[in-house]
């Protein structure tokens, strides 16, 4: 999950986001979006938003459902259609919100029209080897995507803390884009760190923010700046806000 300098990866980030206690998720089996509360208190008027996008970012469907959750349940609240007429890879955005509009979960895939099949025939009681792999390769071809990215320093005792907002403003979707805080312009890394998010991807025009926690000390004198890269997001700063 993270290695030797304790970078977390983005294996962290996804293990983070499978074990949240509220979660919104996709079924492969039925292409379902399902709801998933792992806590003992029930949630009620939670609006569940699936997006698809395809590679080009066209939005090609966007679909909405509110939903009461009981304790410690699954809900499958909608179903994606079926993928006809897409890219050969595509991406599902879904979101999870209460009642007020505050986003409880977020989680995105990237899916392709080429189903994973399982060689059944072979399957050990530990194992099935899978027969053919869903094919991911036009991620390769993805469009450029810009990212402005946006920073604010903060410290409080012993911890340094940064905020940034990321903003998609091109037409592509933004994949597996990752920021980090630098000891200075053009820096090492500072770490060990926390994010509340990292390795994010953003549909066009949407915009996050990402929090993260570090040792103030571990600047020394240097002044704390972020630096963004991504899959298809040219490396580059942020700008630092007041």
């Amino acid at each position: 999950l993270y290695d030797y300098y304790l970078r977390p990866g983005g294996s962290y980030f996804g293990a983070k986001k499978g074990l949240e206690p509220l979660h919104v998720q996709y079924a492969y089996d039925d292409r379902s979006v399902v709801v998933v509360n792992s806590t003992l208190q029930g949630f009620e008027g939670m609006r569940v938003t699936a997006r698809v996008f395809d590679l080009d970012g066209n939005e090609r469907h966007t679909l909405m459902e509110t939903v009461d959750v009981g304790p410690d349940a699954s809900v499958k609240v909608l179903q994606l259609p079926e993928p006809k007429d897409l890219t050969p890879t595509w991406f599902a955005i879904l979101t999870l919100e209460d009642p007020t509009g505050g986003v409880v979960s977020r989680n995105v895939y990237w899916l392709s029209t080429t189903e994973e099949t399982l060689a059944w025939d072979d399957t050990e009681w530990y194992y099935t080897p899978v027969e053919r792999y869903a094919d991911m390769t036009a991620l390769n071809s993805l469009a450029p995507a810009e990212v402005k990215a946006t920073a604010r320093f903060a410290a409080s005792g012993e911890e340094g803390r940064a905020r940034v907002v990321l903003e998609n403003r091109s037409d592509s979707v933004a994949f597996f884009v990752r920021a980090s805080v630098r000891k200075g312009e053009g820096g090492e890394e500072v770490l060990p760190v926390l994010w509340e998010d990292n390795y994010v991807t953003l549909a066009p025009g949407e915009s996050l923010e990402l929090g993260a926690t570090y040792a103030a000390s571990a600047l020394g004198s240097a002044t704390p700046t972020v630096r963004v890269e991504g899959w298809n997001v040219a490396e580059g700063g942020a700008d630092t806000a007041p």
